[in-house]
């Protein structure tokens, strides 16, 4: 069963993907219809899922479910996964490289590898105040007051 992203509750678990570039107008228009129809079909063990889905800042993927409603199974969580999957197939874009953090600057998300982050700290373009896009953020609530959030407020506070 759909919910309006904006209507879900506090508590909804996300799912967040980050995309490696970002989606043009075009493909989010096309991808938009898409994310509600899985959405609105997304079940677990035969029951509906309260669920929703929105693509954020050109880039992030995510999906949600009210667990209070209905708990997503492993099963619906692989669907989940092979419906991202079929997108990056579909649109030529991965939504599962874990190596690349993106970051609010200039009001512009810019990515960096994971690989480049203690020389971008040590340079000072990126510092605990940096705001951090943290794809790790589990449940709506989370999302709507603190994302992004500080880089020094997520994992990356051991780099300040």
């Amino acid at each position: 069963m759909y919910i309006p992203f904006d209507q879900l509750p506090p508590h909804a678990r996300l799912w967040i993907y980050q995309a490696d570039r970002a989606l043009t107008a075009a493909e989010q228009e096309e991808i938009k219809p898409m994310l509600e129809r899985f959405a609105t079909e997304w079940s677990s063990h035969g029951a509906g899922l309260q669920a929703s889905a929105s693509l954020l800042h050109d880039r992030f993927l995510v999906l949600a479910n009210n667990e209070a409603v209905t708990s997503a199974s492993g099963c619906s969580i692989d669907s989940s996964v092979s419906f991202v999957r079929e997108l990056e197939q579909r649109f030529g874009v991965s939504f599962f490289d874990r190596t690349r953090l993106a970051f609010l600057k200039d009001e512009q998300v810019q990515v960096v590898g994971m690989n480049e982050l203690k020389n971008k700290v040590a340079a000072g373009e990126i510092d605990g105040q940096t705001l951090y896009f943290d794809t790790l953020v589990n449940n709506y609530g989370e999302l709507q007051d603190a994302w992004p959030r500080p880089a020094q407020q997520s994992w990356l506070s051991r780099y300040f």
